[in-house]
């Protein structure tokens, strides 16, 4: 048997040929490389991408929670300011209430400054009602009438400086407007003073 011998191209144009496409395919097969090896580093990059939103869902929906909790605690919060600002118009309705039933309480008092100690005697009202009527000349009708009278603070002695003012508490206001237009005296809030001397 006689072996066989493939013919060789001896055309170097064709060599030429095959070493191109040689190197064609190996570059073609570099960039597919490349691009694999850049495919695969994108990848890792959208996972880590995907985990960090996965994260960040996670804390917004922890801050939403806490949103809702700081929400309704705020509108609690607000009842409480509500309510407090009604109580404190009702507070302040009961002060001026309170504010008024003083000042009528005390529209029937007048101070009398200057009356020596001891001199009004044991019957203060008796004296008082002789004073009023020597002083101012009227003779009331009805008589004056008084609630209380009395001195404010202990006697001093007969040595020791001015006498204690005397405070009476009149039954009538329309009396102690006639006294007060009278004398001129001077206003103190929220008493009234006469000076007797």
């Amino acid at each position: 048997m006689a072996a066989s011998i493939a013919p060789t191209s001896s055309d170097p144009s064709d060599t030429l040929e095959d070493t191109r496409s040689d190197n064609t395919i190996d570059c073609i097969l570099q960039e597919i490389t490349t691009v694999g090896r850049r495919l695969e580093a994108i990848d890792s990059k959208i996972t880590k991408l995907t985990t960090k939103t996965k994260s960040i869902r996670a804390d917004i929906a922890g801050f939403q929670d806490r949103v809702m909790e700081f929400d309704h605690c705020l509108t609690q919060v607000e009842d409480r300011i509500d309510a407090m600002s009604d109580d404190h118009q009702k507070l302040q309705l009961l002060q001026n209430k309170l504010t008024d039933l003083e000042d009528r309480s005390h529209r029937h008092n007048v101070r009398f400054f200057g009356i020596p100690e001891r001199e009004e005697g044991t019957d203060i009202t008796t004296f008082l009602t002789d004073l009023l009527s020597g002083l101012t000349g009227l003779a009331f009708s009805p008589t004056l009438e008084f609630q209380c009278a009395h001195r404010i603070g202990p006697l001093h002695s007969e040595t020791s400086g001015k006498p204690h003012p005397i405070i009476v508490c009149f039954l009538r206001h329309k009396q102690v407007r006639q006294l007060l237009m009278l004398g001129a005296p001077t206003v103190r809030i929220p008493m009234r003073v006469m000076k007797y001397r």
